[in-house]
């Protein structure tokens, strides 16, 4: 389409007739080739059949040409829809658009995806030209399921994109206030463990949220993060190293930034792993030498006859100290040192520990005496005892007394 329409260009520029002219002249001096005579069935057959017989005379028209006969309308329109568009569209259906399942239940099934993430993928969709928004409207809700499909069933089909997400914002967006997420931005430090890169996609992923709900600028979202970074990293010789203090001024964007990050990383860890493989080398080494050396010490000792001596002699003590400890501990019983029943000593500077006497063996089944001496009475005895004398009562519980300790057969 374009040559021609360059050519026509061209041609149309100057006279449209001179093309015509010069049409004409190659038509006049044009001669047929002299055809031979047709029989006449063979006339007949092409008269019946609507064509005209060749005529054996040399043929003389002029013919005018102009754009609209090269170049119709009609023409082009069918090229522009059947051509053009259907490439376009071919282009397009290479790469299906496919959101991913979201349903808004807690805890969220491991299947699905979160609604900050699903709603970055819807933005991506209604910003691609080839759908319409019928068929936009339709990805939403096809890749909602209960109870998010529940909010949005009350919709027509012909509601738009933006109305489906202006509902299920309002059902699962994130309703903080701007401020307060961007105090919890501000109070976002790097955990223990946690490396700088990673620190710093956190911080980032905080102050999107922020910037959604308005609590920051986001024309400032690369100061703030910056300034939080050096604010809240505990790696004090990364941020030294790459000098980001003095970036605050100008700080670089999130990508700069975490490529920065990571790439001094990675060259602090090969730094550390060649130190690990140097100094481990050098530790083995040092083993090696010092296992040397102790053999070659051993076999010193053992070939000289006054040190193999000397130890026999340590042996010896060694064995003496032992059994000199052990009599130690055999110390014959004496006659003040007074056993308790459950088997230990008992405390003589302890004066609750009770006095235990030898107990004779032909007076250990007798009866005691339970009774007072003065007055005869039970539960007191004479010394406390402020009752008058009761010598009859005495008397008698001595003789019953008597009488339970004598044996049967006496």
């Amino acid at each position: 389409m374009s040559e021609i329409s360059e050519a026509i260009e061209l041609d149309g520029s100057g006279d449209t007739e001179v093309g015509a002219r010069q049409l004409n002249t190659s038509l006049d001096t044009f001669e047929p080739p002299q055809t031979q005579v047709l029989s006449d069935s063979s006339q007949e057959r092409i008269i019946r059949s609507g064509a005209e017989p060749c005529p054996t005379t040399n043929v003389k028209r002029s013919l005018s040409v102009v754009e609209n006969d090269l170049n119709p309308p009609e023409i082009q329109k069918v090229i522009v829809e059947h051509i053009v568009r259907r490439d376009e569209l071919n282009t397009h259906s290479h790469f299906p658009i496919k959101l991913r399942s979201f349903s808004g239940k807690i805890p969220r099934p491991n299947s699905e995806t979160d609604y900050d993430t699903w709603r970055s993928h819807v933005e991506l969709l209604r910003k691609d030209p080839t759908l319409s928004n019928l068929q936009k409207s339709r990805k939403i809700f096809e890749s909602l399921l209960s109870p998010a499909a529940d909010i949005v069933k009350r919709l027509s089909p012909e509601s738009t994109p933006e109305t489906y997400i202006q509902l299920l914002d309002a059902a699962f967006g994130t309703v903080e206030d701007g401020e307060e997420l961007f105090a919890q931005f501000m109070n976002t430090l790097q955990d223990p463990g946690e490396k700088a890169s990673t620190y710093l996609c956190r911080l980032q992923a905080a102050l999107n949220i922020a910037v959604k709900r308005e609590g920051a600028a986001a024309g400032e979202a690369d100061r703030h993060i910056l300034k939080q970074f050096c604010r809240g990293c505990w790696d004090n010789p990364l941020l030294s190293d790459l000098n980001l203090e003095e970036k605050k001024s100008h700080p670089p964007t999130f990508s700069e930034l975490l490529l920065l990050i990571r790439t001094e990383e990675d060259r602090q860890a090969a730094k550390a792993t060649r130190m690990k493989k140097h100094l481990g080398s050098h530790r083995q080494r040092a083993m090696a030498s010092a296992c040397v050396c102790s053999q070659q010490a051993t076999f010193q000792l053992e070939s000289d006859p006054l040190t193999e001596l000397k130890q026999q002699v340590a042996s010896l003590q060694s064995q003496l100290t032992k059994l000199m400890s052990k009599k130690d501990k055999k110390v014959p019983k004496t006659k003040g040192n007074t056993e308790h029943p459950s088997g230990g000593p008992a405390s003589k500077l302890d004066p609750r520990a009770p006095s235990w006497k030898p107990i004779d063996s032909k007076t250990s089944t007798q009866p005691r005496p339970c009774y007072c001496f003065n007055c005869g009475e039970d539960g007191h005895i004479s010394s406390a005892c402020s009752n008058s004398p009761n010598p009859t009562l005495v008397n008698e519980k001595k003789r019953s007394i008597e009488r339970k300790a004598t044996p049967l057969g006496g």
